[in-house]
């Protein structure tokens, strides 16, 4: 099985890429990243060249050809723009990164005869959900950017798949655990870093948002379970919440966890923040009854305790400058002030 998987050198790719070394070791794996991240390195990659595809292609999404997708059996789609405060400040390029880039990349895919394409989406499209739990024929509201182009993404993957072009949108929960390539901007990571170096989780909201997480390993068993979906298991397209019913939690609740298994951890709430309207519980019954062998592995505990192993090998206590080249957005930031992209997140050659 040949397999291109867009955006493998942010902090999930490696992970995924790794994971089909491991587990589907007849694939071959190309890559095909921009590259703005690539030197966010966490981990010596002489001795885990797993996280390594076969072949690696650094390129910008939106001039991807379709002679190059020909021969590939599948794309792993996981390039974008990749959070909330990076799609507040680059909103056109959001736009045109996450869905025209996606739009583009799903024709051409198609017209090349790829039989499989995995769109990484996001459980972030629900935006409030109250106490509910939310499945895939919940309204949508999505409060962001970000979230927007997820959505828009869909419902244009929805009309162009067919049963020899199986698209599977994976509306995954909040990202956590340790990654080649790892990010602090996610509230588990954040906080485990936090706790480690200062010995204080600081929430900037009042700890009442829910939040659904998940551990990388786990979103890369979701992917090997997508990219092998067939029309009889869930139709042409299908758009699946990837993760747990029982991992949504509170931010909270996540302090709390980190500040059990990292001693000497004081937690900081921030009681006069205003009511932070992103929060979600989600349901997930639909992806244990489509993927039973494919469920969640990893626990909160592990995924805290893989967290806290890895950044103490880092190094990373009280370098704030390594700490701040793990925060996404302070790169996207520096490579623009010192005129390496534009503001339309492109290179300058």
């Amino acid at each position: 099985m040949k397999i291109l998987v867009t955006g493998n050198l942010g902090y999930v790719g490696p992970v995924v890429v790794e994971w089909f070394h491991t587990h589907k070791p007849e694939s071959v794996i190309v890559g095909y990243d921009l590259g703005f991240y690539k030197n966010c390195i966490t981990m010596d990659l002489q001795k885990n060249d797993k996280f390594l595809p076969d072949v690696q292609i650094f390129e910008d999404i939106r001039n991807i050809e379709k002679k190059f997708l020909e021969g590939f059996d599948a794309v792993i789609h996981l390039a974008a723009v990749s959070n909330d405060p990076m799609g507040k400040i680059f909103h056109d390029a959001t736009f045109e990164i996450n869905y025209k880039g996606t739009v583009r990349l799903a024709k051409l895919a198609k017209e090349a005869g790829v039989k499989s394409f995995v769109f990484a989406s996001s459980c972030s499209v629900y935006g409030f959900s109250g106490t509910e739990a939310r499945t895939e024929t919940s309204e949508v509201m999505p409060l962001t950017t970000y979230a927007e182009s997820k959505i828009l993404s869909e419902e244009f993957l929805r009309t162009l798949a067919d049963e020899n072009f199986i698209v599977t949108a994976l509306r995954f929960s909040t990202a956590a655990g340790m990654s080649c390539r790892l990010r602090l901007d996610l509230v588990l990571n954040d906080f485990v870093y936090a706790a480690i170096t200062n010995g204080v989780v600081k929430i900037l909201s009042d700890g009442t948002p829910w939040r659904p997480l998940i551990n990388v390993k786990d979103m890369a068993r979701a992917i090997e379970w997508a990219t092998e979906r067939e029309h009889s298991n869930g139709g042409a397209f299908v758009a699946v919440n990837i993760g747990s019913n029982d991992s949504n939690y509170q931010v909270i609740n996540l302090a709390n966890a980190v500040a059990q298994l990292i001693p000497g951890t004081r937690i900081d709430i921030n009681k006069n923040a205003a009511p932070d309207k992103r929060s979600y519980k989600v349901n997930f019954d639909l992806f244990k009854k489509l993927a039973p062998n494919h469920q969640n592995q990893v626990s909160l505990e592990e995924t805290i305790f893989e967290l806290k192993h890895g950044i103490e090998n880092l190094g990373l206590r009280n370098m704030q400058k390594v700490a701040s080249d793990l925060i996404r957005l302070n790169v996207l930031q520096n490579l623009l002030s010192t005129n390496k992209i534009d503001s339309g997140l492109h290179w300058r050659h």
